[in-house]
């Protein structure tokens, strides 16, 4: 089936207080002490009707959060609202396949200083900067260091759907060129790329009176032109990646201080 990817794009932060989680369901939360009573509550509150390991995944991180902002001794309105952050980060991680961690990291810093810095209506001070700290190293630890996975398992897989057509090459010539060993290199070529949607056309012109042999001899070239495309390109969505997640740590190591010089 056929699905149009939604390109990743910038959210705006907002006040989240009683957003997703109202007073008497944050009183419903905090009488249940077992995990499965939580999950429980947590799967009524927040309405998740997932199959599973969708459900089970999406529930867990809830009751985590839950149970961090029990060691923290938040007040209700706080766990409320970090329970809705987390719901926000997560929906903005998989709302596109296409990677977005850049959007995602700085959604949920804005998120955070929306709820630590006193600035009605854009802001309000319901953390301090000691928990503020805290919420950032849990959210990066349980959540941005798995983001991935969270990806992987919320998110449909897209692959590169290639098609290349000869002109000049007699149909009856192409048909009997896609032989078993022929289509089986052509599968592992595409099966090398899953985050491209666009199909790709190539067309080559022969010169006249060019021989059935150099007409093979011309596909084969192209076809191992492309599958050498596909693995430099490969190659350079994963270097895209790693660059992405070193900004991500350099920048978790440089907002802690700036925390520890406001006390």
């Amino acid at each position: 089936m056929d699905a149009k990817i939604q390109v990743p794009q910038a959210l705006k932060a907002k006040v989240m207080l009683w957003t997703d989680v109202s007073y008497h369901d944050m009183e419903e939360i905090d009488k249940k002490q077992s995990i499965p009573d939580l999950e429980s509550a947590l799967c009524s509150v927040f309405g998740v009707d997932l199959p599973e390991p969708r459900r089970g995944v999406l529930l867990e991180l809830y009751v985590q959060t839950v149970l961090f902002c029990r060691e923290c001794s938040f007040k209700k309105e706080q766990t409320s609202a970090l329970l809705s952050i987390i719901k926000s980060i997560h929906g903005t991680n998989i709302e596109t396949s296409l990677n977005n961690i850049e959007q995602c990291f700085e959604y949920y810093k804005e998120l955070l200083l929306c709820h630590s810095v006193r600035r009605p209506p854009f802001s309000i001070n319901l953390f301090s900067s000691e928990e503020v700290n805290c919420i950032f190293n849990y959210i990066h630890n349980s959540y941005m260091r798995h983001y991935k996975l969270y990806k992987y398992i919320f998110t449909p897989q897209v692959k590169l759907d290639l098609s290349l057509s000869y002109c000049g090459i007699p149909v009856q010539d192409m048909k009997d060129s896609s032989a078993p060993d022929a289509k089986g290199k052509e599968a592992e070529a595409v099966s090398k790329i899953n985050k491209c949607t666009e199909k790709q056309e190539t067309s080559i012109t022969e010169p006249e009176g060019a021989t059935h042999g150099s007409k093979y001899e011309l596909k084969a070239l192209i076809e191992q032109e492309v599958r050498e495309q596909m693995m430099l390109v490969s190659g350079q969505l994963d270097q895209r990646v790693k660059e992405i997640a070193d900004q991500h740590n350099s920048a978790l190591h440089s907002v802690q201080p700036n925390h520890k010089a406001k006390k």
